[in-house]
């Protein structure tokens, strides 16, 4: 090896420079040349800046179209809750309904079963209610007379009504008698032939009277 050849750029371990031609008519031909962009001025590469990977507006809509599908499946979902406390509700206010009807049916069959009792114990209650006016209510016969009336007027509400005095009301009374008095100012009561009875609010039987009016 020669000096000459010693003293060559790659044999000392210098890379060979590179000469680029930017001239734009070749030399040899005269024609013009077309244009070779250089490496610095090369078009910039996408954001990620390795092939294969997805760009900011790629992740960008895929993380868009999540979104609106999160949101979509929670309005979906708030939709279905609020059926179904619909439902729920309709079926407490149909239970509670229920209830209240099955109270109220009840207390009436209730009312309607100790109404029947009374009524068929009324003739037994006018034999007791005549001894006594004529003094034959004596002996264990009137205490346990007197029992049964207690009894049903404390748990039933069932009581005799009708006085002399009383002022005629045709929704309690039924007049089988009717006379005229000058000095009258109302129609009252003037004689009980049968007495009445109610129990509770119920008339069931309507008290028999004589009645005296204003002429």
């Amino acid at each position: 090896m020669t000096a000459a050849d010693s003293d060559r750029p790659e044999e000392q371990g210098y890379e060979k420079p590179i000469v680029t031609d930017r001239r734009r008519i070749d030399p040899e031909t005269g024609k013009a040349r077309r244009a070779v962009p250089d490496a610095s001025e090369a078009a910039p590469s996408d954001v990620s800046g390795e092939a294969g990977q997805p760009t900011v507006e790629q992740v960008t809509t895929e993380g868009a179209d999540e979104l609106a599908t999160a949101k979509a499946e929670a309005l979906d979902l708030a939709d279905q809750l609020a059926r179904r406390n619909a439902d729920v509700y309709n079926v407490q206010q149909e239970y509670n309904a229920f209830v209240r009807r099955s109270r109220t049916e009840a207390a009436a069959h209730r009312q309607a079963g100790v109404q029947d009792v009374a009524e068929a114990l009324l003739g037994v209650l006018d034999e007791i209610e005549l001894a006594r006016q004529h003094g034959d209510l004596t002996g264990p016969f009137a205490s346990i007379a007197e029992k049964l009336e207690s009894t049903l007027a404390q748990r039933f509400e069932v009581v005799r009504y009708g006085a002399v005095g009383e002022e005629f009301d045709p929704a309690v009374h039924e007049a089988l008698m009717h006379t005229t008095d000058t000095e009258a100012t109302a129609t009252t009561v003037t004689q009980v032939l049968q007495p009445g009875y109610r129990a509770g609010e119920r008339v069931l039987r309507a008290a028999r009277v004589a009645v005296s009016s204003p002429e």
